[in-house]
């Protein structure tokens, strides 16, 4: 099969300007610090006192979606509306801003803005959605600082919806923007567009934490897997990805379905008549991609993923057309201008052909995908069809609560909503956490008294704290001490926490919760606090009034992607990886929204404070934060030698007595020159009072990231 025929949507060339050799050419096995460095505030033009969440606040969400109405039907000649309307392509646009999100890492999504950015304005899959953000544009510049371009993306499909007699759930508000590309989200290893060298041996095995089927694509290949339109083979891509994408067999058949009701595929031409994705596109086209020379290039004459055709009768009206003309006819494989695979119902009755969409008055055959076909060929998701078949109202409320589930996956608990018209209803999805009690000064006083009297030890309160809260993840904000969920399945389980240990001290924390009547989430975290108080004679403030959430508020499967399967902080690895162990505590660090100095510290102090889940590394008694860790680091009376994977252990250099053992977590600190810099500040003799406040700081941050309510 040429490579044509397996893209599905077009794609130009790259500009590939001669920059310099930089370190990572010259060293590319180097420990990258980079992912720790992204969303720098000094990229933010706003400035770091301005506050989005409080701005957002104080929007005229109605004004804004009125506006938003208004320019569904103001099609313009530079790019005009198709049938008059612009809501399929707002709906486009907001999906594939929405519809990166996997539950591998909790990445991608509609959170930050990130479609303005590469690689994602230039991806195959989102052809010709720069015309739909300029089309946006004054919108932005009217409501100003007050609406996001992320809020303003999600929106706009929302309103779209809505004006096409759609059902919606609203949208909820306070997604801040991001002001340079998310360079630490990794889409794959594939140096191509649509390469798909992301599988083990099955099309099961798909490479985590990825969860499109290709490079360049939101979901799967519309054409079928690589091109191959079998409908049976596809319906198992769509399975696979969109279970990596938190959706069941009905969200993904409602938001397909529901999806496909509006508007068209573009393919009116032949695909190499595109030029360049913005990215690639000269500079005077000012930020336009993918300009055709076919024909007029726009409107009928679009081709955008070289597949042709409206999906139903009434392209920007919300009704069954979808599920009726696919279930109520037979189908047959075709291709179409741009010789991209697709199906044309047999022998349709002329009622029920598409508008052109140029208001000629022309009929136009209605079309389906290869993925629109697995939704009638595969037996679960025909059977599920079948159903909203005879339930339209069924139908539309699935549609809406997926949809809204869509958009809104990556934003977190609802306490991280900040404004917006959105429904009163708590979902499983949300991790619902119940309001906790505040506690008075005099209170936290007592229990981290109580705790510390309680006969646990100082490793045991520090760890404990430490696995509750740091199962947060700032990509889709999920996770953290805030509902206690470490004394819950699957968390009580995990390998990582020690299960046992685990047990103990929860059950000591158990007493302390019932005779006070502080919640097991904040007395967790006043363990930690009062732990490194023993260990430090510091005092660590405490911020209070989280909840404890139930079992049955806390789904099993979607919480079980958060289990670590490497924490450099506690020297955990679960088994070899072909990523190194540093590699992956950069990557657990960024998800922590720590810098590359918070990192360091916290990894200096654990280990003082005796964690490590291999002993490995804890050079001192375990009871003492101090900064003697990283003074031993830096001694330089012994040699290190390797004795396995992972396992490293140092000779006294004048009689070649072992001394200490380590990892290559412990070791990263002193080998990589970024890391051994900000060591040595901690380890000279004039910074121990640095260290301990730094790493009571940065441990403060990890306790409280998921109190959004704080915000």
């Amino acid at each position: 099969m040429n490579e044509m025929s397996k893209c599905p949507v077009m794609h130009g060339s790259h500009t590939t300007p001669n920059s310099g050799t930089k370190n990572q050419d010259w060293w590319p096995n180097q420990l990258n610090l980079d992912i720790l460095r992204q969303h720098d505030s000094k990229s933010n033009p706003l400035g770091a006192d301005f506050d989005y969440r409080k701005a957002v606040k104080s929007l005229d969400v109605n004004a804004v979606k009125a506006d938003l109405k208004k320019l569904m039907t103001d099609s313009q000649d530079w790019w005009p509306a198709d049938y008059g309307h612009y809501g399929p392509f707002f709906v486009r646009m907001t999906w594939h801003a929405a519809g990166t999100y996997r539950t591998g890492d909790g990445r991608g999504g509609g959170g930050t803005g990130a479609q303005r950015f590469a690689p994602l304005n230039s991806w195959p899959d989102n052809g010709n959605l720069d015309k739909a953000r300029r089309l946006l544009w004054p919108i932005k510049q009217k409501y100003g600082n007050k609406l996001s371009w992320a809020d303003l993306l999600i929106m706009a499909g929302n309103v779209a919806i809505t004006s096409m007699g759609g059902p919606n759930h609203g949208t909820a508000l306070g997604r801040e923007d991001i002001w340079h590309p998310e360079k630490d989200i990794y889409w794959g290893a594939e140096d191509e567009w649509l390469g798909d060298k992301r599988y083990g041996s099955t099309r099961q095995d798909l490479e985590n934490p990825l969860a499109a089927v290709q490079m360049g694509l939101i979901y799967v290949n519309p054409e079928g897997p690589n091109g191959n339109p079998d409908p049976l083979l596809s319906a198992q891509d769509i399975r696979e990805t969109f279970a990596r994408m938190a959706m069941n067999d009905e969200e993904t058949f409602a938001l397909t379905a529901g999806g496909h009701t509006f508007g068209k595929a573009h393919g009116n031409g032949p695909a190499d008549a595109v030029g360049a994705e913005p990215e690639g596109a000269p500079i005077e086209a000012q930020g336009f991609g993918w300009a055709s020379s076919h024909a007029s290039g726009k409107g009928v004459d679009t081709i955008t993923s070289g597949i042709e055709g409206p999906w139903t009768t009434n392209p920007i009206q919300w009704d069954m057309g979808y599920l009726e003309l696919l279930y109520n006819n037979e189908w047959e494989l075709t291709k179409s201008p741009a010789g991209a695979h697709i199906w044309h119902p047999v022998n349709l009755d002329e009622k029920y052909m598409a508008p052109e969409v140029d208001g000629s008055g022309k009929k136009v055959m209605p079309m389906m995908t290869t993925a629109d076909m697995a939704m009638k060929m595969d037996p679960a998701y025909r059977a599920i069809g079948e159903r909203f078949l005879k339930d339209p109202e069924a139908f539309g409320e699935a549609f809406a609560k997926a949809w809204f589930k869509l958009l809104h996956r990556d934003l977190g608990p609802k306490s991280n909503y900040a404004a917006g018209d959105f429904p009163a209803e708590d979902y499983i999805w949300q991790d619902p956490i119940p309001a906790g009690k505040t506690l008075s000064d005099a209170e936290v006083s007592k229990i981290k008294d109580q705790i510390a009297s309680s006969g646990l030890s100082v490793q045991e309160m520090v760890e404990t704290a430490w696995a509750s809260a740091s199962t947060y993840r700032d990509s889709d904000k999920r996770g953290g001490a805030n509902g206690a969920r470490i004394r819950l399945a699957p968390q009580k389980g995990w390998a990582v926490n020690n299960p046992a240990q685990l047990a103990k001290v929860l059950n000591v924390y158990a007493g302390i919760a019932d005779a006070t009547g502080a919640s097991m989430a904040d007395i967790i975290v006043l363990g930690g606090a009062a732990g490194i108080e023993k260990a430090s004679k510091a005092s660590v403030p405490v911020t209070t009034g989280r909840g404890d959430a139930t079992q049955d508020h806390t789904d099993l499967e979607s919480f079980s992607v958060l289990e670590p399967r490497a924490d450099g902080f506690r020297n955990y690895l679960e088994k070899e990886f072909a990523v190194s162990p540093e590699e992956m505590m950069l990557d657990k660090a960024q998800l922590l929204g720590l810098t590359p100095t918070e990192m360091t510290v916290l990894v200096g102090g654990m280990r003082s404070l005796g964690i490590s889940a291999t002993g490995d590394g804890v050079w001192g008694d375990g009871n003492s934060l101090d900064n003697s860790w990283f003074k031993t680091l830096l001694d330089m009376s012994v040699a290190w030698k390797s004795t396995g994977f992972n396992s490293y252990q140092a000779e006294d250099r004048a009689t070649g007595k072992p001394v200490r053992k380590a990892s290559r977590i412990d070791l990263v600190f002193g080998s990589n020159s970024e890391l051994r810099a900000i060591a040595e500040v901690y380890a000279q003799d004039d910074n121990h009072d640095k260290f301990v406040s730094d790493f009571i700081a940065a441990w403060n941050k990890v306790m409280n990231a998921d109190r959004f309510d704080l915000m």
